[in-house]
């Protein structure tokens, strides 16, 4: 069984036997994650009959996302993979929606960066080519279909956009991907691409 979560954008969970979703939990709550994360890996959990012995890997979304909400998910996915003897592994938080979208062939991730601007990375058949990276809308090198949490928020840049939740159940599917490709290098640092809003420096 595989624990994969994400909270870049929304708060997602889901519980996969092998490849097949076995619960998923989605809350979109901006300033909820440290709140509801925890009950909704504990109702996925139950809803797929699974206890914490048979968890055998936890995935993480990495990101980028703003500072606070990422943070919550990425310490969650290491104290429980600490706490139940798990490997962890993290990957790009928009690589969920290009592996969803991998028929599509070339696709552009956009999520939300704030500050009028857009976190993006590119794919072709699923796979990452080129990000990730924040850009004003107008500056994002669109290639393709143009998809994600961020897809409908600047509609000028963007007027074809189409917006498509990050799963985490994808997530794991790319880690599974990778680890079968011989990777070891999963890490779970986060992806933030610049500093965070509030960050107290004398004198700034």
């Amino acid at each position: 069984m595989i624990l994969a979560l994400d909270t870049s954008a929304a708060v997602a969970v889901s519980v996969l036997d092998g490849d097949d979703v076995r619960a998923s939990r989605t809350a979109h709550a901006p300033r909820g994650h440290a709140e509801l994360l925890a009950g909704l890996i504990q109702e996925a959990m139950e809803e797929a009959g699974c206890d914490r012995s048979a968890v055998e890997r936890i995935v993480v979304g990495t990101g980028p996302a703003p500072f606070t909400g990422l943070r919550v998910g990425l310490v969650t996915a290491r104290t429980l993979g600490f706490a139940w003897g798990v490997p962890v592994h993290g990957t790009c938080s928009l690589d969920a929606v290009g592996a969803a979208l991998a028929d599509e062939g070339e696709v552009t991730v956009v999520s939300d960066a704030r500050r009028k601007e857009l976190y993006w990375a590119a794919y072709r058949d699923g796979v990452r080519v080129s990000g990730p990276d924040v850009a004003y809308p107008s500056d994002v090198p669109i290639a393709g279909v143009v998809a994600g949490p961020g897809a409908a928020l600047y509609a000028e840049a963007l007027p074809d956009g189409t917006v498509v939740d990050i799963d985490p159940a994808w997530l794991a599917r790319v880690v599974a991907r990778r680890l079968e490709a011989g990777e070891t290098d999963l890490p779970t640092e986060p992806m933030y691409l610049r500093r965070p809003d509030v960050h107290g420096v004398p004198g700034a």
